[in-house]
């Protein structure tokens, strides 16, 4: 069986956001914010979620490898700066400790006697929403592919990486279909590269949700994201499931029109790798 492997710090997993960026992720969602602006607070808060399951008593231990890789008017760039713009893939320690800024937002909560209060929580930033230009979606996953190889062959004990792609367009510069399949054929001892693609709407039209085939989907675009999607590793989908998603064996990791509350439980399942050790 694949996608079994244990976690642990000589043998780590690597996440990967490959996330759009070209000017139609400006328009607005039914929430208010932009797809940019929603995208970047769900990713952020992903990169959280993740530093907390790898934070214990002496501190955050380094289980996972995270990088962003954005795309749009100014090409295929790093989606980190600063201290962890060097490279594309960074430890989980280094990331903890180079957010770009930490934000004041307001949070409500229960006041634990039927009340609601608003209260300031700190927001750290790792990735900033950005919204013009075109879409050169083969050219990022070209580089995905090129940091996955290499992550690869550094690590081939390791649970295979994921790569989490959001996208509300199509490609402006050539099939992508042909580089998601080589991404797919990357491995390690344990299993291939899980691809996971979202296709961000600004539309209140019902979402698709894990398909198992192409039947359901509206059109060749759809379908072509949904070939370049991997079937879900049983854990996954036992995550999925257990979030109320309907899955089955072939479901694919893939997602039509997905709305606010779509993208944050596709990033929250897509990073639920094997067991931590």
């Amino acid at each position: 069986m694949s996608h079994e492997a244990q976690i642990s710090r000589n043998n780590p997993t690597a996440f990967l956001f490959v996330v759009d960026q070209s000017g139609s992720m400006s328009d607005r969602m039914a929430i208010g914010k932009s797809k940019a602006e929603f995208v970047s607070d769900a990713l952020n808060r992903t990169i959280m979620n993740l530093i907390g399951r790898c934070t214990k008593a002496e501190g955050v231990r380094d289980y996972f490898e995270v990088g962003v890789i954005g795309y749009g008017g100014r090409g295929v760039d790093n989606g980190f700066s600063g201290a962890l713009g060097a490279r594309v893939l960074n430890p989980v320690s280094a990331i903890e400790q180079n957010p770009t800024r930490v934000e004041d937002r307001k949070k409500k909560m229960d006041d634990g006697a039927g009340g609601i209060v608003e209260t300031s929580v700190k927001f750290p930033v790792w990735f900033e929403p950005r919204a013009d230009g075109g879409t050169p979606m083969r050219a990022a996953l070209t580089k995905a592919a090129e940091e996955l190889a290499a992550w690869c062959d550094a690590h081939p004990e390791s649970y295979p990486p994921t790569i989490l792609h959001v996208t509300d367009g199509e490609s402006g510069d050539g099939d992508p279909e042909e580089i998601a399949a080589n991404l797919g054929q990357l491995r390690t001892n344990d299993g291939s590269v899980v691809v996971m693609n979202i296709h961000v709407s600004a539309l209140g039209s019902d979402t698709i949700k894990f398909p198992s085939s192409e039947s359901g989907l509206p059109d060749s675009y759809a379908k072509m994201l949904f070939r370049m999607s991997s079937v879900l590793p049983p854990h996954v989908a036992a995550f999925a499931k257990d979030k109320g998603y309907a899955v089955s064996p072939e479901s694919r990791g893939y997602m039509f029109n997905a709305e606010a509350g779509e993208i944050v439980d596709f990033f929250d399942i897509g990073t639920r790798a094997s067991q931590l050790r």
